[in-house]
């Protein structure tokens, strides 16, 4: 992601916020960028940099309608500044800033075989407790974890698995301590 990208998530966060408009904002641009994915020709008509501006600004407007204010005037302004390629990026930036606001930590649990949804509340439970925030999961199978779990939240990285104690013990003999 591009420090631009973050630029233009922060101003529609911090516009969103100051308007008291951030729940309708995060949930019309997650259902624009949503709409991006299960229609790949709106997805070519934006990223086309052969077709104009004009023409990207009035499919927007039509698409839109009378949707909310602010997102319309935002995904404008990124045609115009021919940063509407980037509104996915731009859109996941956003809803980490909306997730952080509300206190909310998103993580990815990378363990050797398929976690049972149990077994993944449990856990999610054990972060919860442990962060005091909210956690919102998403899981990833790896066999060569061999068991544990891998915990990455942004860029912290927990290695509670068998493969990284094995790289532990590695290092350490390798060091002859």
């Amino acid at each position: 992601m591009s420090v631009a990208d973050r630029v233009y998530a922060r101003a529609l966060f911090g516009a969103a916020t100051e308007k008291k408009r951030l729940a309708p904002v995060r949930e019309e641009l997650g259902a624009f960028v949503a709409a991006l994915g299960q229609v790949p020709e709106l997805r070519s008509l934006l990223r086309n940099p052969q077709i104009d501006k004009r023409a990207k600004a009035g499919a927007l407007d039509a698409l839109l309608g009378e949707g909310e204010e602010l997102v319309r005037n935002f995904l404008r302004l990124l045609v115009e500044k021919g940063r509407i390629a980037q509104v996915e990026e731009i859109g996941g930036e956003f809803e980490r800033l909306v997730a952080a606001a509300e206190g909310q930590l998103t993580v990815e649990l990378t363990t050797a075989y398929e976690l049972s949804d149990k077994e993944a509340h449990a856990l999610v439970e054990q972060i919860e407790k442990a962060s005091g925030r909210k956690v919102e999961a998403t899981r990833a199978v790896d066999p060569a974890v061999i068991g544990g779990v891998v915990l990455r939240a942004g860029s912290l990285l927990v290695d509670a698995s068998v493969r990284g104690r094995l790289a532990q013990l590695r290092q350490t003999l390798a060091a002859g301590t």
